[in-house]
């Protein structure tokens, strides 16, 4: 089984790409990876990095005739797990230490304040399920565990579902691409399934604009509901 390296559509700068990045670190792609899910999950500058589609190509290279990445799947998925459990770790304490002031940066270049209020509405909502949930949501991922730090979550509940995030998502979607990989239509057309996959990993934030318009829609509709009531009161 061979993967066909082929480009059906533009998939962002040629650096962004998964495919030529993975294939740009040469013998040091497994490092160069477990580097970058690293980054993603613990570093805040990690965000822009496209972790699903790194995942999933990861999968497509280790199931290569001959492999892309010579490496047991196991071995990868375990390495993959364990880096983006210790990111997370080290998001956690970035957040633990520096406090809320971490967050009270103006807008920059790289830094959005919205990429925070987003992470804190989105933590709100689910609670400690958010830190599990988070790792299929892109931007996401990457601040929600300092936020977990600023807000003092509890440091063993934090972990474990840090743990059971990094096993559903690493592992995931890796042995995702190693398997599908095996389908042909997948083969030749990798860029296609990379970006379906950056789509459905948006999908949770489009529901929750969603459902957030909705709810404002509904309040303000009660709020006037209840004005025409007091008026009718009046008369």
């Amino acid at each position: 089984m061979t993967v066909a390296l082929t480009s059906t559509v533009a998939l962002g700068p040629d650096w962004l790409n998964p495919e030529k990045l993975l294939q740009g670190l040469g013998p040091y792609m497994l490092i160069g990876l477990c580097f970058i899910i690293f980054a993603e999950c613990g570093l805040l500058v990690g965000f822009f990095l496209p972790g699903d589609s790194l995942l999933f190509t990861a999968g497509l290279f280790v199931a290569a005739t001959p492999p892309l990445l010579d490496y047991p799947l196991w071995l990868v998925c375990l390495l993959l797990t364990a880096c983006a459990f210790l990111g997370n770790v080290v998001g956690y304490w970035i957040g633990h230490r520096a406090g809320p002031a971490l967050f009270s940066k103006p807008d920059s270049k790289i830094f959005k304040r919205e990429y925070v209020d987003k992470t804190q509405a989105f933590f709100d909502k689910y609670g400690a399920r958010a830190i599990v949930m988070a790792r299929f949501v892109p931007v996401v991922r990457t601040f929600i565990t300092a936020m977990a730090g600023v807000g003092r979550m509890d440091a063993k509940r934090f972990f474990t579902y840090s743990a059971i995030g990094g096993v559903g998502w690493a592992a995931g979607l890796t042995i995702l691409g190693y398997f599908l990989g095996q389908i042909t239509f997948v083969r030749t057309n990798i860029e296609l399934i990379l970006i379906l996959i950056v789509l459905v990993s948006v999908i949770p934030i489009v529901i929750e604009v969603l459902k957030a318009r909705k709810e404002k829609k509904n309040l303000l509709r009660q709020e006037a509901d209840d004005i025409t009531q007091q008026f009718r009161r009046i008369d």
